[in-house]
């Protein structure tokens, strides 16, 4: 099964984010928040998506779905060279809901980015 990271700068946020997901989407899948820096400040770490990384990682590939500005930096430089874990270009709840509800389906890791991107076009007025 594909398993989801949500890289972002503040702990709080990726955590609260991934219990959204899972509250409209299900545990079918695994999801892991990597929020803030080791010392509990805003910012990013690479030890956390490390360890988050680990703990979703079921095998068959996991995305990560980014905040923005280090997150993706941070995010770029753990996937180099790594083809089993890939990065989302996907709005951060919609895609981390849109990307478990189909993980959970037991899709292919690319099933899995193009659901989470696919959010970017979902209209919020019609």
């Amino acid at each position: 099964m594909v398993g989801i990271v949500l890289v972002s700068h503040s702990a709080g946020l990726a955590e609260e984010a991934a219990a959204l997901a899972v509250g409209i989407a299900g545990e079918d899948a695994p999801i892991r928040p990597a929020g803030g820096t080791d010392d509990g400040d805003l910012g990013t770490s690479l030890t956390r998506l490390e360890e988050a990384v680990a703990e979703a990682d079921q095998g068959d590939g996991v995305v990560l779905i980014m905040d923005l500005g280090s997150a993706v930096l941070t995010a770029r430089t753990f996937v180099e060279d790594r083809a089993d874990v890939v990065m989302a270009d996907a709005p951060f709840v919609e895609g981390a809901i849109n990307a478990l509800v189909t993980a959970g389906t037991g899709a292919p890791l690319d099933a899995v980015v193009a659901a989470a991107e696919e959010a970017r076009t979902i209209g919020k007025l019609c």
